[in-house]
């Protein structure tokens, strides 16, 4: 009580506030529901490519890579979820672009080069559930994104690449490329209930890379304006405990 006999009324509003807040989150906690599982992703991943038009880069080809590891889904809801993990993604494809022969350094010839990247990747996703579609069957649809890491990476097969257009000699393949990188994450898929706690998904996603990984053709060869991203067009298979 105040020294004139009143109660001190925003005191009170702000402690009734906090214990609602504490009340509320410790609900949230009591009935949130974490479901933990493994994923394999075979995929289909090839390379966004953007230059000059003297130099020409180019999709060439996609490759086939393989992914997979551990998948969180933490149900803040009955049909609601933040869906996370930690998985190792294969991406990368195969490039062309115009460059200048070895032997006369003026004329012009189209090189490739096969590019493998591996990536650490923890995705950061919200899934949202329909109700039972079947018997023991939901749909689901995710959307996010996810934060990756390189951590290693072959041109033309090899860890090491001797570019045939300088005399620098070997450099590391995975030098070339910016180690971190980010995604757009959309995926969407069946969730189907086996057991009291088992449940088997099946679903297709589609990761779209944002970061442009160039970094040998910018800061070593001197191109201008070259971009390289990141696509995968992924098959998820996978079971939750």
């Amino acid at each position: 009580m105040s020294a004139d006999g009143y109660f001190p009324v925003n005191s009170i509003m702000k402690k009734t506030l906090f214990t609602l807040l504490l009340v509320g989150a410790s609900a949230s906690v009591a009935s949130a529901q974490v479901e933990i599982g493994l994923k394999v992703s075979p995929s289909i991943t090839y390379l966004r490519t953007e230059s000059r038009s003297e130099q020409n880069f180019q999709n060439d080809k996609s490759k086939l890579s393989i992914g997979g590891g551990l998948i969180v889904d933490y149900f803040f809801g009955e049909n609601y979820a933040f869906s996370t993990g930690f998985l190792l993604a294969g991406k990368g494809g195969t490039i062309s672009y115009r460059d200048v022969a070895s032997d006369t350094n003026t004329d012009l010839v189209t090189r490739t080069q096969k590019i493998g990247l591996q990536y650490l990747e923890v995705p950061v996703t919200v899934k949202l559930y329909t109700n039972d579609v079947a018997t023991d069957t939901k749909i689901y649809f995710q959307v996010g994104g996810s934060a990756n890491v390189a951590i290693a990476s072959k041109i033309n097969g090899n860890k090491f690449y001797n570019d045939p257009a300088t005399s620098e000699g070997e450099t590391k393949a995975l030098k070339h490329f910016i180690f971190p990188d980010a995604a757009l994450l959309l995926g969407a898929g069946v969730e189907y209930q086996v057991g009291q706690s088992t449940k088997l998904l099946a679903g297709i996603s589609y990761h779209r890379g944002l970061v442009n990984l160039d970094r040998y053709f910018d800061k070593t060869r001197g191109f201008d304006g070259v971009t390289i991203k990141n696509n995968e067009i992924a098959l998820d298979l996978g079971i939750k405990f």
